[in-house]
């Protein structure tokens, strides 16, 4: 099954493109719904900046002409690096339901593991707590979560660490926020 993000946000604008090779306009983007990184031809007389959401689906693309690859973190311009987990936390902080959602409908992976048990911090206690509470109610934000797990180090930067690291390996076994390295756009 392959997941594609319909919206991106803008890591880096190469308005000459790479060094070597064709010159032509250049954004270096983030699926805000996959996390996909991708490099996407503009269009002639647009100008992006670091943070501008672009539609990148199949319908008619206002800015940006096509996607031409699909890149990883090594690929990425310094600048991008060094902005990736800014927006990784911007795009978290826009959906907080859904990722607050993760909490309520986290499952097991294996008979040993379970999604929960992924994240940063999060051992079989901590996941024992956190089904426990779900079963008395849905959590409804960060902080529902932070204050009915006891001693629950923070809930949204254990996610924004997950993606990371879902991000920058590319041989993880278990991906829950991120789609897999081989789908193609």
């Amino acid at each position: 099954m392959f997941f594609k993000d319909d919206n991106a946000i803008v890591l880096d604008f190469l308005q000459r493109g790479h060094a070597t090779g064709k010159s032509e306009p250049l954004a270096q983007v983030i699926g805000d719904k996959y996390f996909s990184l991708l490099e996407v031809v503009v269009k002639s007389d647009t100008n992006l900046k670091q943070g501008d959401k672009v539609y990148i689906g199949k319908d008619t693309r206002e800015k940006i002409d096509h996607i031409k690859r699909r890149i990883t973190v090594n690929d990425l311009t310094t600048f991008a690096r060094s902005e990736l987990a800014y927006i990784v936390e911007k795009i978290v902080d826009e959906n907080e339901q859904k990722f607050v959602d993760f909490f309520n409908t986290a499952r097991p992976v294996t008979t040993r593991m379970h999604q929960l048990e992924l994240l940063p911090g999060i051992g079989k206690k901590h996941m024992w707590d956190i089904i426990a509470e779900r079963k008395k109610g849905k959590f409804k934000s960060w902080e529902d979560v932070q204050e009915r797990v006891k001693l629950l180090p923070d809930p949204k930067g254990m996610v924004i660490k997950r993606i990371m690291e879902e991000i920058e390996n590319q041989n993880e076994r278990f991906r829950i926020f991120v789609a897999g390295p081989t789908q193609r756009y």
